[in-house]
């Protein structure tokens, strides 16, 4: 009989002892500075904002917590992990330095790791397979999902448990969703479909009402459906999730959607049989959109920066709320704020990084700057930084 492994899951009871390596990797005097100044940074013609919620959320910087305290714990074992622990290339870069490898980057197998191996599982959390397979290797685990993440596939776990399809909006591709994904279809009954914007929304509803091409839907969702799902028998009763980093307004429209449609094909009086939603937006995520919006309403600015990793799912969030209202930069690091003249960002609804001109205005400056939840505050710091140099070039 396969013995269970050791899991941690509460930490590792080293934080103290990691406290000082992390305030030196990720904190930021000046960032400190700025919040006591009312989140206001004034240098030369610069007037800088930040939002009053900005950076490492609280599962973020425990994820990056137990990474630390995993290097301190076992100096003499190989600690990998899963795949990026959030996504910001920095903090993953400053992770690998600490000697730990991620079992995604070029050369690395799962199937090399022996019990002897300890493995790290991201913020995000993993798909039941990729779980169960680490327990039968026999390996030590830290657990890092976010605590948000848990509460999520808590919700599509009873809605499998109890018969009804998971619809999660999100990424199909996010490391979140797939875990999530797994969870509903693992559990009970259940099988899933992820929907990315309102126009898939539109699309399954439109099925829901009135029937379709039932191979063209397979077609359409062939990479965002639960095996086996069959669009005439699964989507009879629903359940609504989202993955957590989401446009909470989209996640809540898009659930109001399905709702009405359900109504529409079943009536108003069987929606509690054959729907079901729970808003899973994580607090952080929902607090730092809260706070973009305050700043926008609050102050008439030129441009907003948007820091964070490409293809962090909060941060691009972040930068098509602030695309409607003001020039929005969003940048990966620093290094993209090239001169007072260039600035290589992707564009809030493009996929693809490019390289613009002219972007910073003369004369007085009001600059919004915030910061997806993987980023750390010295990065952050780093921006503004920069930004008061090249505001004060010729």
């Amino acid at each position: 009989m396969t013995q269970s492994p050791l899991i941690f899951r509460k930490g590792l009871n080293l934080k103290h002892e990691v406290a000082h390596v992390l305030a030196e990797s990720y904190h930021s005097d000046l960032v400190t500075a700025v919040k006591e100044s009312d989140y206001r940074f004034e240098s030369g013609r610069l007037s800088l904002y930040l939002a009053r919620e900005f950076g490492f959320c609280y599962g973020v910087d425990r994820a990056v917590d137990y990474a630390y305290q995993t290097r301190k714990r076992f100096p003499d074992r190989t600690v990998f992990l899963t795949g990026e622990i959030i996504h910001n290339p920095h903090v993953n870069d400053q992770i690998r330095a600490q000697g730990i490898r991620f079992l995604s980057d070029p050369g690395e197998s799962f199937d090399s790791l022996t019990p002897a191996d300890v493995v790290i599982l991201p913020a995000f959390g993993i798909t039941v397979e990729l779980l169960q397979s680490l327990v039968d290797r026999g390996c030590t685990l830290v657990d890092t999902t976010c605590g948000s993440v848990l509460n999520v596939w808590k919700n599509v776990k009873r809605y499998s448990e109890d018969g009804f399809t998971s619809v999660i909006h999100g990424k199909y591709w996010h490391e979140e969703t797939r875990a999530t994904a797994s969870q509903a279809y693992h559990s009970g009954r259940g099988h899933f479909l992820v929907v990315i914007d309102r126009k898939e929304a539109t699309a399954v509803c439109d099925y829901i009402r009135h029937g379709g091409d039932r191979a063209s839907f397979l077609e359409t969702f062939e990479h965002a459906i639960s095996p086996g799902f069959d669009p005439d028998t699964h989507l009879d009763r629903i359940g609504c999730a989202n993955q957590t980093t989401m446009l909470s307004s989209e996640s809540l429209e898009i659930g109001a959607m399905f709702r009405e449609a359900m109504g529409q094909r079943y009536g108003d009086a069987s929606l509690p049989q054959r729907f079901r939603a729970f808003d899973t937006i994580c607090s952080a995520t929902q607090d730092r959109q809260d706070a973009i919006l305050q700043l926008l309403g609050e102050r008439p600015l030129d441009l907003m920066i948007v820091l964070g990793g490409y293809n962090s799912s909060n941060t691009c969030n972040l930068a098509r709320i602030c695309a409607e209202r003001v020039p929005t930069y969003h940048i990966a690091d620093p290094d993209g704020l090239l001169s007072n003249g260039e600035i290589r960002h992707k564009p809030a609804h493009g996929k693809q990084e490019t390289t613009t001109t002219g972007w910073l205005p003369a004369g007085p400056l009001a600059v919004g700057l915030t910061s997806g939840a993987s980023t750390p505050d010295n990065l952050v710091e780093a921006v503004i930084r920069r930004l008061e140099a090249l505001s004060s070039a010729p």
